[in-house]
């Protein structure tokens, strides 16, 4: 470890307007059962495994959501989604981003002379229960200003809807034609991204909210990314922490990748059966633990009093803001389940 170094909607009332007026009475419209009565994340989950996703998922598509860094949110339950209505929904949302330029919004990057043209696609292969609905990609295109005249649109936007792994006592408790999508990411102009998610919120009666990731979760994603080195090489481990100072103190902790995967393995247990695979809070609690400590015997500052902010490995890099990017497309499921059930459980109901 010497190498460790700091470098329902009824039918007849609104679900947003529930959800506005009171959490109580948006439960009891919705008739939901009390699924995530606890709202509290897994204290125990699958170890991560190596999908081969390639054979479902377009090489379009899982270069687009493994070179993007997302800005995560939650969204509630769509009111009358339908995945076979993509094309349609193109149309509207490039109606709705042209009435939004005659505004004079989301103009200020590209020519005001130039039209958005919207897509939305399935990206089919990126569920993991029957209950799951397929994940959807969108995408604005334009020309930037100062393009030349024959310059092609690009892709100056993009955003993702997808749940992945959702809990299935609540997705099965939902009304009729409610879909859920929980975890949505946006890359691209802010304009832009305020603009597609006032058209959701009209057209399918939903909220978003901002989907921060907590101390917790990014300590799973630092256990899980680990517990991958064996078979996808993390390269490093490194995480930045804020320590209560003024002014406040921002610490990268860099750890090789053998040494995290020493430690790692030492705080793992010896299961047998269907238990084999599991990983438990417990275990990544440990791991935190012996990270921090070594650090404490070498720097004498104690992590524990400060707030993880990033961590990050060759698999991917996750901030408390909110903002992720999976770089390794073998594990985005483990990822991206993960990140499902906090959007699930940030959820105002």
């Amino acid at each position: 470890m010497e190498r460790l170094h700091n470098s329902v909607k009824s039918k007849s009332k609104s679900y947003r307007m529930s959800h506005r007026s009171s959490f109580g009475a948006a439960a009891s419209r919705l008739g939901l059962t009390p699924a995530l009565a606890g709202r509290r994340l897994n204290t125990s989950r699958r170890a991560p495994k190596s999908h081969n996703i390639t054979e479902k998922v377009s090489p379009e598509q899982l270069a687009l959501l493994t070179k993007t860094e997302w800005q995560l949110s939650y969204v509630t339950p769509l009111y009358r989604f339908g995945h076979t209505q993509l094309k349609s929904y193109a149309g509207q949302l490039s109606a709705f981003i042209a009435a939004g330029k005659q505004h004079g919004l989301a103009v200020e990057v590209f020519d005001p002379q130039t039209a958005f043209r919207v897509s939305f696609s399935l990206v089919q292969g990126m569920t993991e229960s029957d209950d799951d609905a397929e994940t959807v990609l969108i995408q604005i295109h334009s020309k930037p200003l100062f393009a030349g005249q024959d310059e092609p649109q690009r892709t100056v936007w993009s955003g993702l809807l997808t749940c992945v792994n959702g809990n299935p006592e609540y997705l099965r408790s939902l009304p009729e034609y409610f879909i859920c999508l929980p975890l949505f990411g946006s890359s691209g102009a802010e304009g832009l991204t305020t603009l597609v998610k006032s058209w959701f919120q009209q057209s399918f009666d939903c909220c978003f909210g901002p989907l921060e990731i907590s101390h917790t979760s990014l300590q799973w994603l630092m256990a899980l990314w680990t517990d991958c080195h064996t078979e996808s090489s993390i390269q490093c481990l490194k995480m930045i922490w804020t320590l209560p100072a003024v002014p406040p103190l921002k610490v990268t902790y860099t750890v090789n990748p053998e040494d995290a995967w020493e430690l790692w393995s030492s705080v793992r247990k010896k299961r047998g059966g269907e238990e084999e695979d599991c990983i438990d809070i417990e275990e990544v609690t440990s791991f935190m633990r012996g990270l921090m400590s070594h650090f404490y015997r070498h720097f004498k500052l104690d992590l524990s009093a400060g707030s993880l902010n990033q961590v990050s490995t060759a698999l991917g890099s996750a901030k408390s803001s909110g903002r992720i990017k999976i770089s390794n497309r073998r594990y985005m499921v483990t990822t991206l389940a993960l990140l499902t059930e906090c959007a699930l459980l940030k959820m105002p109901i």
